[in-house]
């Protein structure tokens, strides 16, 4: 017979006895009694509930990040892959607009797929940018074709946006200046206040689409301080001007009698030679700056009476310089004034090809103003033998019936008189102001005169 030595024991069987039977040995045997007195230990409730809720916590943060995961993984696929555009196109972005309102905007011109992934990804970047959000700017902008959402969010926040060019010729008060900028319809806004004469510096300026008018006043106004004071810095010694200012209205003088680069320095150095004499200016634009101020040209010539009126800005009835600026004169003509060439010229008059003769003498000008009046005469016969369709007046005065030294522009007529009282007899060019029309667009020089000094 088959004996097991290690078949449990059962209830039945005695610890000392073998097994009757097979089933005998495979009964379990009898857990052992509880011992007196011993508590029944019930399992704890904060126990469970704190395992519970514990449970709960991890398997809803496994469950968040597998969804995270994959609208992450969603949004991705939005913001990397081509976008539906066909073929590119400018946008233009308001002032002022929001998040939601670009995305509905963009959405709506075909740019982007969907305006709600393109919102996400924007709040995405945001939280994920380490205190540097990224702001989407206004202005207009070329988006590519196929452009994606990175591409196009990209381009906002950096504000690269398409730039025009405005060009603020020099010469011009800046009355003029503010009715250009107001015509200009790349630019937005309202200007309330005409800056100070002299203030800005005219210049091509590149600016966005919707750029604030008044924002790119302000701008000219800086770089206007700015470059004058480092051109003061720069000036010659000895100039007959305390102050920036000064040298600031005495160059705005120079810009209106010359449009030549090549004269800027000579012309300044008249006006430097006459303030160092103590002699008056008598400069033909400041008496027309007297009369109509930053509205511009004069639209006729200047008259006897013009010269005799005595106005703060008259310089043939003032001494020394007038009280403000009567332009915005540009950068080279601020520095020739700061350093004018080294000359004893007092006198210039057109020569008839679009610059000027200076003299040093009363004699010599004279002469140059004789030679001045005998071209005039042979451009006036020229304009009488043009034919029809070409006026008289108009052909004779390339200024368009502007008064001589008016305008600063390549071909103008700048002729300050000066000279001895009677020694060139007077013409019509200074005609009563009674003369009529046809008094108003000769470019003979003024009569010359003697010289007037404090």
């Amino acid at each position: 017979m088959i004996q097991r030595r290690d078949g449990p024991p059962t209830h039945t069987q005695n610890p000392t006895m073998r097994p009757r039977s097979p089933s005998e040995a495979l009964e379990p045997t009898r857990a052992p009694q509880r011992p007196r007195g011993g508590k029944i230990r019930q399992p704890s409730r904060v126990l469970s509930t704190i395992a519970r809720i514990g449970s709960a916590i991890i398997t809803l943060s496994v469950v968040t990040l597998v969804v995270a995961g994959s609208v992450a993984l969603l949004l991705g696929h939005f913001y990397e892959r081509p976008g539906p555009l066909t073929q590119a196109r400018n946008v233009v972005i308001e002032k002022g607009a929001g998040r939601i309102e670009i995305a509905e905007q963009l959405e709506r011109d075909g740019i982007i797929s969907s305006r709600w992934a393109f919102v996400a990804n924007h709040l995405l970047r945001n939280v994920m940018s380490g205190g540097k959000p990224v702001e989407m700017k206004a202005g207009e902008y070329e988006i590519k074709a196929a452009a994606s959402m990175r591409d196009v969010l990209e381009l906002l926040g950096e504000g690269k946006s398409v730039l025009y060019k405005v060009t603020l010729p020099e010469g011009l008060t800046s009355q003029q200046i503010v009715e250009r900028l107001l015509a200009e319809p790349n630019l937005s806004g309202e200007i309330t206040q005409i800056p100070p004469e002299g203030s800005l510096l005219p210049d091509t300026y590149r600016v966005s689409k919707g750029m604030s008018r008044q924002e790119l006043l302000d701008r000219m106004q800086v770089e206007s301080a700015e470059f004058l004071a480092k051109a003061w810095e720069k000036r010659v010694a000895d100039l007959p001007v305390a102050t920036p200012r000064e040298a600031l209205i005495l160059a705005s003088i120079v810009e209106k009698e010359t449009g030549q680069a090549d004269e800027r320095q000579r012309v300044a150095a008249v006006f430097v030679n006459r303030l160092k004499k103590k002699m008056r200016l008598q400069s033909d634009p400041t008496i027309i700056y007297g009369i109509v101020g930053g509205r511009g040209p004069l639209g006729r010539s200047i008259t006897r009476t013009d010269i005799d009126t005595k106005t703060d800005y008259n310089t043939y009835r003032i001494n020394g310089l007038p009280p403000g600026p009567i332009c915005n004169p540009g950068r080279e003509t601020i520095e020739a004034t700061l350093n004018p060439a080294v000359t004893n010229d007092l006198y210039f008059v057109a020569d008839g090809t679009g610059g000027h003769t200076f003299s040093e003498t009363l004699a010599a000008h004279n002469a140059a103003v004789q030679n001045w009046r005998k071209i005039e005469k042979t451009q006036t016969g020229q304009a009488r033998n043009a034919g029809p369709g070409v006026a008289e007046d108009d052909a004779a005065d390339p200024a368009a019936g502007i008064a001589a030294g008016a305008v600063a522009v390549p071909g103008a007529v700048a002729v300050p008189a000066e000279a001895a009282e009677a020694a060139v007899p007077a013409t019509a060019a200074v005609a009563p102001a009674a003369a009529g029309p046809a008094a108003k667009k000769s470019n003979i020089p003024l009569p010359v005169r003697k010289p007037k000094t404090p």
